[in-house]
């Protein structure tokens, strides 16, 4: 059983375009952008055609593309070419950084090529390794995220989690493991309620879709979405710094801290975290154009009277609302998340003890007119080192 979203970016060799499936408008309707260079490739990415790991498998399939088309030019000029097409697909959205390092690792492969046959076969054939790499890493991402949960786990989502999330329901199938879903909308392009839900369905996963403003209410509840309590809040995420910031889908942030504040935990999952990020302050959050936010899906919501408006595409959690953070090797406390380097890719990871869920006398599903029980907010505090510098 697979998703219509696992195969959404097809390098056409015959046709000489990357194929991508277009995000904005899926599911209402199937379309495929057809990108003829890397720059329209590039383009596709900054235009949100292709979204979560979509950047990476475009960026891939656009270097691939750079290559076959310089493969008539001498080897300097499809060196050269080769440099601008990466230069355009790794900086065309500037948080997420699987699309840098997918370049970098394709440019690197083809450094010593002497002649241009040898360049464009090195460039093909390791644009095919990275997305073959990128896609068993997530499953490897889904086994240590699977070790967290109880036994049925009910957790939310938010945003899309796309490769991370087939990973999670792959390896919850292979360990004979149910997963019950809640998922955020995620506006304002309601990837969650698009692709996330749409996907899972596909995938025969039970799935409650509720509005992102609902996350709160939902983990305050004892009565829970769905069939109970949430036992966990688990997210991808685009970058995590090495002091255990994790940059996710704006909104990431107030579901961890609701999750903080009503004792459940949150997991946050990256391939593995950037080295080239100290702490979250040296990631870069996109701001899109404001007038996103005063529409839904091309259609205008707010009022003809509002002209203003903010739209950063991704928020930094901080490491003190972050659980754990699990990674293709493992799970590591958020100040420890760089030892993932120092681990063995192919040794067995520890494994953490199973979060029990909370225990619950008469655990019932909310009725829909029925309002949720709702709990005493209990801040997180801040450390003393934290409260010095404010």
């Amino acid at each position: 059983m697979s998703a219509t979203l696992e195969h959404s970016v097809v390098l056409d060799e015959a046709a000489g375009v990357v194929r991508i499936l277009d995000r904005r408008v899926f599911p209402s309707r199937v379309e495929w952008v057809d990108a003829a260079t890397p720059d329209e490739v590039a383009t596709a990415i900054r235009d949100m055609v292709t979204q979560s790991s979509g950047p990476l498998y475009a960026a891939t399939a656009g270097m691939a593309l750079a290559a076959l088309q310089a493969r008539e030019l001498p080897v300097g000029e499809a060196r050269a070419a080769l440099g601008r097409a990466g230069r355009a697909l790794a900086t065309a959205r500037p948080t997420n950084a699987h699309p840098r390092d997918a370049v970098a690792r394709i440019l690197a492969a083809g450094r010593d090529a002497d002649d241009t046959a040898t360049l464009v076969a090195a460039t093909v054939d390791t644009a095919a390794a990275v997305d073959r790499d990128y896609r068993e890493a997530s499953l490897r991402l889904g086994r240590a995220t699977l070790s967290l949960l109880p036994e049925s786990p009910r957790i939310l989502t938010h945003c899309w989690a796309d490769a991370y999330l087939f990973g999670l329901v792959a390896a919850a199938r292979e360990a004979g493991r149910e997963i019950e879903w809640i998922a955020t909308e995620t506006r304002p392009y309601l990837q969650g309620a698009r692709l996330t839900a749409h996907s899972l369905r596909e995938l025969g996963q039970k799935v409650t879709l509720i509005t992102d403003g609902m996350a709160a209410a939902a983990l305050a509840s004892p009565r829970g979405v769905g069939t109970g309590p949430i036992d966990a809040v688990v997210t991808a995420a685009d970058r995590v710094a090495l002091d255990g910031s994790v940059v996710n889908k704006v909104g990431t942030l107030a579901h961890a801290a609701a999750a903080a504040a009503f004792g459940v935990p949150y997991f946050a999952m990256v391939e593995a975290p950037d080295p080239g990020a100290p702490t979250g302050a040296d990631i870069v959050i996109e701001d899109r154009d404001p007038r996103e936010v005063l529409e839904v899906l091309g259609q205008r919501t707010a009022s003809p009277l509002v002209t203003d408006a903010w739209y950063p595409a991704f928020d930094v959690t901080p490491p003190r609302l972050v659980t754990r953070i699990a990674t293709s090797r493992g799970t590591f406390e958020p100040a420890r998340v760089g030892d993932h380097f120092t681990v063995d890719a192919d040794a067995p990871a520890p494994t953490p003890a199973v979060v029990r869920r909370r225990a619950l006398d008469e655990p019932a599903p909310v009725a829909a007119t029925v309002q949720p029980d709702t709990i005493a907010f209990h801040p997180v505090p801040i450390t003393p080192t934290e409260e010095a510098s404010e």
